[in-house]
């Protein structure tokens, strides 16, 4: 699968992280490049946008606007400062007519836009007006942001500029296609699991509609899990390879029942702040944390696993720890594997 197929089969994926998505995309596909992803973000064939559960996602610029659509109503029912623009007098739609007219010329930081808004209404603070235009228009975080070799501060524009004419036009599809291809990157879920992923809410209703069209399970506990028709179902008895995962990977938190890939009481051990740490996979399960520390000349992968593991599984993970080494530092003169 090439990476745009597969940022799409997963409904996009979480990128708060500038790098994550590489590393996600490189333990899941074969012979995954830097350079594959940062061509997709230059040409605007994908681009880095606040979606689901108002978080930075990587997507194709054909699911961009579709997608943004569809979880606005989440996106603004989650907003921290609606009440402060409510109490300056600041109109939601002529927030966002001045936002779009600001952006029009070229991107901007969000501390100008705000500075900017703040001379318009200099009663409600800069922060509040400049999220307000985050959470009302699609704003896209645009290159060197996002790419592997470079980097820099975070420059926004409208998506309705910056993306090519199809996809800056493209329609609001119907929620039921939405849970669909949900249902096909992370299936069996529960009506729980679908609205933790898209972080909207009343989804009863619509996978009820759709019933018809799905499989259904149970999980140990009881609760109905869906699934579409041709999902595969591996038996208990495939082998489940070793993986690394990025930090704030989809795996990790596309479901309100993570216990499905996260032993009980091991949240914690990943939890960074308000973030969640990079983590590797055994047997299908995270057994630990990973971090990167790179100097000039040099690269160590620090492996911190949960509790010992197996002999069989530590042989796999140095040697997979190996092949990440090569992708994420290829270029340092030393490169070793270090167990925490």
């Amino acid at each position: 699968m090439g990476a745009l197929a597969a940022v799409e089969h997963l409904v996009g994926m979480q990128s708060q992280s500038p790098r994550a998505a590489y590393v996600g995309l490189w333990t899941r596909l074969s012979g995954f490049r830097t350079e594959r992803l940062e061509e997709l973000l230059l040409d605007r064939r994908a681009v880095r946008i606040a979606l689901m559960r108002s978080t930075v996602h990587l997507v194709s610029a054909r699911d961009c606007l579709p997608l943004r659509r569809l979880v606005q109503p989440a996106i603004a029912r989650t907003s921290r400062h609606t009440n402060e623009r409510r109490d300056a007098g600041v109109a939601d739609a002529e927030l966002a007519a001045a936002g779009r007219r600001l952006l029009a010329d070229h991107p901007r930081t969000f501390h100008e836009l705000g500075e900017l808004l703040h001379e318009r209404w200099p009663s409600c603070p800069a922060d509040a007006l400049a999220m307000g235009v985050r959470e009302l228009v699609p704003l896209v975080q645009v290159p060197p942001r996002g790419l592997w070799r470079s980097g820099g501060a975070v420059r926004v524009a409208n998506a309705e500029d910056w993306l090519p004419a199809p996809a800056a036009t493209a329609e609001r599809p119907a929620i039921g296609g939405l849970v669909r291809r949900y249902l096909a990157a992370y299936g069996p879920a529960s009506v729980r699991d679908v609205q933790t992923f898209t972080g909207l809410t009343g989804l009863r209703g619509v996978l009820e509609e759709l019933r018809p069209q799905l499989r259904t399970f149970s999980d140990e506990s009881g609760v109905e899990l869906f699934d579409v028709p041709a999902a595969p179902l591996p038996t208990a008895r495939t082998a489940a390879p070793v993986r690394f995962l990025p930090e704030f990977d989809n795996v990790l938190l596309s479901h309100a029942d993570r216990a499905r890939i996260l032993p009980e009481g091991t949240m914690s051990l990943l939890s960074l702040g308000n973030g969640l740490r990079p983590g590797f996979l055994v047997d299908g399960f995270v057994a630990g944390s990973w971090r990167l520390v790179r100097s000039s000349r040099s690269a160590v992968l620090e492996l911190r696993p949960f509790a010992p593991p197996p002999p069989a599984a530590r042989r796999e993970l140095a040697a997979e720890a190996e092949h990440l080494l090569a992708f994420a530092a290829g270029e340092t003169e030393h490169r070793s594997v270090r167990w925490a």
